[in-house]
């Protein structure tokens, strides 16, 4: 077996032992979990993604967002806020007719509209990622969970700042949004304390 075979070889069986706080053998959440949830995000492009698709994910599946990702990546120009803060009514009815993406008119026009608010915030405070850490205190809040059970659908943290976005004019950013985001991007460390991923995202700081 050559050895570039052997390593991914290892590297499966590596992946396949470890301990996830997510029980799922779907590929999609093992790929999402392994590598992104709750890694801290200082970009800001990443930081309107995800701010995007969880407001598109209200009331459907993570698993339906995820499997729509690449296709709304490419139909959204690679969610840059410059861009899409350019759309127009041309590009609202390119994207309803676009069965790869979530076609929810309200979702787009919300997703246009941010494109619009996130730009005010980078002009007055430097960047998205300078404004949405403050709701931290610039440090990943490590809620040290032994079971989902204890885990909250909203903290006091994302109550502030779904308020401070809606006062800005964003669009589907609720309470509960605003934790499923914060998650998302390592405003906190959700992962349970068994799960491999929490010592690595507690190494963040």
């Amino acid at each position: 077996m050559k050895l570039k075979s052997l390593s991914k070889v290892l590297h499966a069986m590596e992946k396949k032992n470890l301990t996830r706080c997510w029980n799922t053998s779907n590929p999609l959440y093992i790929k999402y979990h392994d590598e992104e949830w709750g890694t801290p995000v200082h970009d800001d492009r990443t930081l309107f993604e995800l701010l995007i698709l969880e407001g598109f994910q209200a009331g459907l599946t993570w698993e339906l967002i995820l499997k729509r990702r690449e296709a709304m990546k490419k139909a959204f120009d690679n969610f840059d806020p410059d861009k899409i803060a350019k759309y127009t009514d041309k590009d609202v009815g390119r994207l309803m007719n676009n069965p790869h993406v979530i076609r929810n008119k309200a979702k787009i026009s919300a997703a246009i509209n941010n494109a619009h608010r996130f730009k005010e915030i980078q002009k007055d405070f430097g960047s998205f990622d300078a404004f949405i850490w403050r709701f931290v205190k610039g440090k990943t809040i490590d809620h040290r969970l032994k079971d989902f059970s204890h885990m909250p659908a909203a903290s006091d943290e994302s109550r502030a700042m779904s308020a401070e976005l809606k006062e800005r004019g964003f669009k589907f950013v609720g309470p509960t949004i605003c934790y499923a985001f914060m998650q998302a991007v390592g405003l906190v460390n959700d992962h349970l304390l068994h799960c491999f991923r929490y010592n690595e995202i507690k190494k963040h700081g």
